[in-house]
């Protein structure tokens, strides 16, 4: 390990030259092998081994999940939480980016290690899985992952450049019509046609989108829609993913879709299924101190950042980090790469996390959370106050949930 200088931020950029190649490399290494949310098995052990291999103490398959895990470096009071995300989308690969992420968020790990003592801190690299689809950060939330820690940062690759843009809460519906099979051309009136049932709630929520609240959003994908065109289909089954500005109008949205459903059950006599895939993703509420210092840092190194207000009209997606900054101080900021006309889950977007822009991202990226983190270990009020937030959860019935 490098002798550690008096000015942790210049040891925390050293460190990163020194590793240049190695996390450019880990990032193209994720980006050729894109795996599914839970099955992250090599993209996983990518990133546990080369921490094990630098001295982190890593736990795997922690919180009941196979493909996440911890590695944890130091014994300071201060412990800061490093998400890394490493799952990716059917059939486009890693149109979002979540190798820089993990890349990044392993940068930041080894950069905070050899300043780990100076500054009384404790590194905690989590790799989250499924962060796509499957709520990963969520379930490892319950089980007490985050509970130690005072603060949590990720990076996330994007047209844009931010630090605290909004993000909407979502819930995703597998909707399933079940009737009755028959020949459709000799014996339709003998047949419950599930396909119908499917059709008619699309209609209605269709027509529903007129008067949805700003920011609620409704999109789904027929995923059966019967076994051939000469048979009535007894079982039809969809997928919808609902979005909204906050929990609260997310759950007035949810019982107006479930209407549109059962109207698809009435109009043809079908039965009905309505079963939530994943757990429910929250807003994002970043935390108003570590964000401007992630700006400072990321302006520091020539990054040029949306301003809060072009932020706040910046169009949002949705992800289970929302949940982490809701239970303790957490940044999700965004990081600009070079991808054209191309915008997040586009197959152009996926050629563009594997290109110099995003290469340069992973760098930048893990630079500007380190920083951020020297900032907040280094502010005494600071300090006192993202530790007295983790006296207060763990003093709490239930801790962090």
């Amino acid at each position: 390990m490098a002798q550690v200088s008096t000015d942790p931020k210049a040891t925390c950029r050293a460190v990163l030259q020194r590793y240049e190649d190695a996390l450019v490399g880990l990032s193209r290494s994720i980006h050729a092998e894109p795996e599914l949310a839970f099955r992250e098995h090599r993209s996983a052990a990518k990133i546990a081994d080369l921490a094990e291999r630098e001295g982190f103490q890593v736990e795997r398959g922690v919180a009941g999940l196979d493909t996440a895990f911890t590695a944890t470096y130091g014994t300071g009071e201060l412990v800061v939480a490093l998400c890394a995300e490493y799952d990716a989308l059917p059939e486009v690969g890693h149109a979002c980016g979540h190798n820089v992420i993990a890349a990044a968020s392993t940068g930041t790990a080894l950069a905070l290690r050899e300043v780990a003592d100076q500054l009384g801190i404790t590194v905690k690299l989590i790799g989250t899985p499924a962060e796509e689809a499957g709520g990963g950060k969520v379930l490892m939330l319950e089980r007490g992952v985050f509970d130690d820690a005072a603060m949590a940062m990720m990076v996330h690759p994007s047209p844009d450049e931010t630090c605290a843009s909004p993000s909407l809460a979502i819930v995703d519906l597998e909707v399933t019509y079940r009737g009755k099979e028959s020949h459709a051309a000799a014996a339709p009136h003998l047949g419950v046609n599930a396909a119908d049932a499917v059709t008619l709630a699309q209609v209605a929520i269709g027509l529903a989108r007129q008067h949805l609240e700003p920011k609620q959003m409704v999109h789904g994908i027929v995923t059966n829609g019967g076994a051939a065109p000469n048979i009535v289909p007894a079982r039809t089954s969809a997928l919808f993913y609902l979005r909204a500005a906050d929990l609260e109008s997310l759950q007035r949205l949810d019982n107006r879709i479930r209407g549109c459903f059962e109207a698809g059950a009435v109009g043809t006599g079908c039965a009905l299924e309505v079963e939530q895939v994943s757990p429910v993703y929250t807003e994002l509420a970043p935390d108003e101190w570590l964000a401007q210092a992630y700006r400072a840092a990321a302006t520091e190194l020539g990054r040029c950042l949306l301003s809060p207000q072009e932020e706040l009209l910046r169009t949002a997606g949705s992800t289970d980090m929302g949940n982490v900054t809701r239970a303790l101080p957490g940044i999700h900021p965004t990081i600009a790469i070079d991808c054209g006309d191309a915008v997040n889950h586009q197959p152009e977007f996926a050629a563009a996390c594997a290109s110099p822009s995003a290469d340069r991202a992973v760098l930048d990226g893990a630079l500007s959370m380190a920083w951020t983190a020297v900032a907040a270990a280094t502010d005494s009020d600071q300090r006192a106050r993202l530790l007295d937030g983790v006296r207060h959860r763990s003093g709490s019935a239930g801790g962090v949930a």
